[in-house]
């Protein structure tokens, strides 16, 4: 399975974006997706997650500022981030858990990453 993310790009504070990461491959279900990022320097931190039952998290520092969804019938993830603070400049990684069609097994995939750069 492949995840391909795009939307990155440079944005003024304040400004917004819309990432998104599509999946393929051998796909039974998603179970859960994730998006991440890594700012220089610093640790990669879990940023949104959305679960095949509908549970959605958010990290604090981007509650009311990102929303994550996602289009099953596309096996496609997105997320919506307004009001982009400097502090949110990273690289933004998808990351899927997800039932292989042809194997029956869990597995777990990264988009290559997309970068956001916020200037104040």
């Amino acid at each position: 399975v492949q995840l391909q993310a795009s939307g990155g790009g440079w944005v003024q504070a304040g400004g917004s974006l819309r990432l998104s990461c599509a999946a393929s491959g051998s796909i039974s279900s998603i179970n859960a997706w994730n998006w991440h990022r890594q700012a220089p320097g610093k640790q990669r931190e879990l940023v949104a997650t959305t679960l095949r039952g509908g549970t959605i998290n958010y990290a604090d520092s981007v509650k009311g500022r990102f929303t994550i969804s996602s289009d099953n019938a596309r096996n496609t993830l997105y997320l919506q981030m307004n009001g982009l603070k400097p502090e949110d400049a990273a690289v933004y990684y998808c990351e899927a858990d997800y039932i292989d069609y042809a194997t029956t097994t869990v597995g777990r995939s990264w988009g290559q990453g997309t970068l956001v750069t916020v200037s104040s």
